[in-house]
Order: structure tokens, then C-alpha cells, then sequence
């Protein structure tokens, strides 16, 4: 007679968290202290784990811990389930409060007009407007803490819907002494050779620094940046130059800093961003809005 199938795992998502910050760590000292809980106990919660699932986890090490083969297997799955379990979680909050919703937008976007409108056409909901960072607005969408976003692209769109609201042109952000500052506009010949300032985003780079060339050519490198306050800086010093949209203000960031219209490039595109299948009556509504009244830099 065949082997009886083992009952499945009840897993306490408690412990499953705990493990992943005991993988990420590799060192249940600095997990414990992450945690604020004192090591021996995490050590018996992540031992009620391997024991709940019927497999060792992590070996200990005297420089710390590793993943065994089976921690290894479970690690990105522990992820995801927790990921699951906080998206769930979401849903049935927003489920609970149907009038209220979270619109993020990002740097140098205006989104009042749409808000304005939200607000007006729904006076018994609750708008909120979030800045996000560039490289947050997808996971802020799948992580249910913004329910629309105004952004650029490029962006990943799988599990997500997104429409063009309109397009900006580029321009090319240089310091006020530099040889190409004053110009009426220039070209992509025009910076053959200026380093341009990298981001961490492959896809990002990609459009952002025009990265290849259309002759197939590379991008010249300039500093990799993490905040828009180091990009200009940098730019300021002199150490680079960057491509950015001229938007709804067409102004300078810094009185030290000047854009030149930069021609013969593909314009930048502002989109609205949802996710896949939302039928939240709100996110319908603001996404009405922002088609009608998000129309161009002068949107406002």
C-alpha cells in the first residue's frame, strides 16, 4: 500500500517572517537584534519552523549561518507568501473602506486637477496623494500602498494597466558654464561625448541616457546617483550631465543649473498606472479625471 500523503503544512507566518530575516542576516545575532527579540528565543522559533515543515533550515557556521539546500528551496517561497498574506490583508481593508483612496505621483508631476475633480465629484471619500520615488512606483502598486500612480516611464507593466496621459520633451540639464548652456537646443551629436549620470535600473538607463545610441554606440558613463539631490550636484560640479523632461515646471532645479531643449529624441511619456484588473470605483473615477485634465505640462 502506498505511503499516506503528509497532512500540509500549518505554517504560523510569524516564523516564516523570522526565517527570512534570519536568511537575510546569515547571523542570528544581527537577526535577533532586527527583530528585537533575544537570540535563544529566535533560535527556538525558527527550530519550530524546520520542525513544523519537516526539513533544517540553516546550519550554523563559527562565522555565522548559511542556508542549508532545503532553506534555500524555501526562501523565495517564504517571500512570496508573505507577500501574499500582506496583499491579502490589503484587500480586505480596502474592501472595508470602499471611499477612500491613495493616488501616488513622482517628481516634478502636478496631479491637483485630477485630485481636485476626485474630490469634487466624490465629496464623501477620503483622496490621498503620496509622493513616491522613482524606482517605488510599481512595488507601491503591488504592495496595495498607493492605489493609481502618475509617473514616468519606462516602467514594468506586467500585472499592471497603464495609459499614456501625454508626453514632455527632453532637454538636457548642464551647469550655467558649460559650453553648451545658452543654446537654443542640441542634439544627441551635440553630447557624444558628455558622460551622462547612471541609475541602478537597466531599463531606466536605457531611455534616460539614450543608452545605445541609435548608430549603436554606448552611452559615455558618468557617476552612478541615488537621489535626485545627488544628481544635481554632480551636474552642478561638472562631473556629468543628465537628460531630463521639461514638465510642468519648465524652471531650473537649481538656480546653478540650465536646460537646453535636446531635439531628434523620442519625447518622455507620462502615464497613469493602476494594477491589472482593479474594479475599485474610485481608481475608475480618478483615472476619468486624469485623462480629461492631465493633458499636457500646462495641465494646471
Amino acid at each position: 500500500m502506498p505511503d499516506s500523503p503528509l497532512p500540509p503544512a500549518d505554517l504560523d507566518l510569524r516564523l516564516v517572517r523570522y526565517f527570512t530575516v534570519v536568511a537575510d542576516h546569515l547571523h542570528f545575532g544581527r537577526a535577533a537584534a532586527a527583530l528585537h527579540l533575544a537570540q535563544p528565543s529566535l533560535s527556538r522559533q525558527i527550530r519550530r519552523l524546520e520542525e513544523q515543515l519537516g526539513a533544517r533550515l540553516l546550519d550554523r557556521t563559527p562565522q555565522g549561518s548559511r542556508l542549508t539546500e532545503a532553506g534555500e528551496a524555501f526562501l523565495p517561497r517564504a517571500k512570496a507568501l508573505l507577500r501574499s498574506a500582506d496583499q491579502a490583508a490589503s484587500h480586505a481593508r480596502a474592501a472595508a473602506r470602499p471611499s477612500r483612496v491613495t493616488i501616488g505621483y513622482t517628481a516634478h508631476i502636478i496631479i491637483t486637477p485630477a485630485v481636485r475633480d476626485l474630490r469634487r465629484r466624490h465629496p464623501e471619500a477620503e483622496v490621498r496623494p503620496l509622493h513616491l520615488a522613482w524606482n517605488d512606483t510599481r512595488a507601491a502598486l503591488l504592495d496595495h500602498r498607493v492605489d493609481a500612480v502618475v509617473t514616468r516611464m519606462p516602467i514594468r507593466t506586467d500585472q499592471l494597466h497603464v495609459t499614456v496621459l501625454h508626453d514632455e520633451p527632453r532637454a538636457v540639464l548642464v551647469p550655467l558654464d558649460h559650453r553648451l548652456a545658452g543654446k537654443e537646443s542640441v542634439t544627441l551629436d551635440d553630447i557624444a561625448d558628455e558622460p551622462l549620470l547612471r541609475v541602478r535600473d537597466p531599463a531606466w538607463n536605457a531611455f534616460w541616457r539614450i543608452d545605445p545610441r541609435p548608430d549603436g554606440s554606448p552611452a559615455p558613463d558618468g557617476p552612478l546617483v541615488e537621489s535626485a539631490e545627488d544628481k544635481f550636484e554632480l551636474i552642478a560640479e561638472g562631473a556629468a550631465v543628465a537628460i531630463v523632461a521639461v514638465g510642468n515646471d519648465a524652471r531650473s532645479p537649481r538656480p546653478d543649473l540650465t536646460a537646453v531643449p535636446l531635439h531628434g529624441v523620442e519625447p518622455s511619456h507620462v502615464v497613469l498606472a493602476t494594477r491589472a484588473g482593479d474594479r475599485n470605483r474610485l481608481v475608475a473615477a480618478f483615472s476619468k479625471s486624469a485623462q480629461a485634465l492631465l493633458t499636457g505640462p500646462r495641465a494646471i
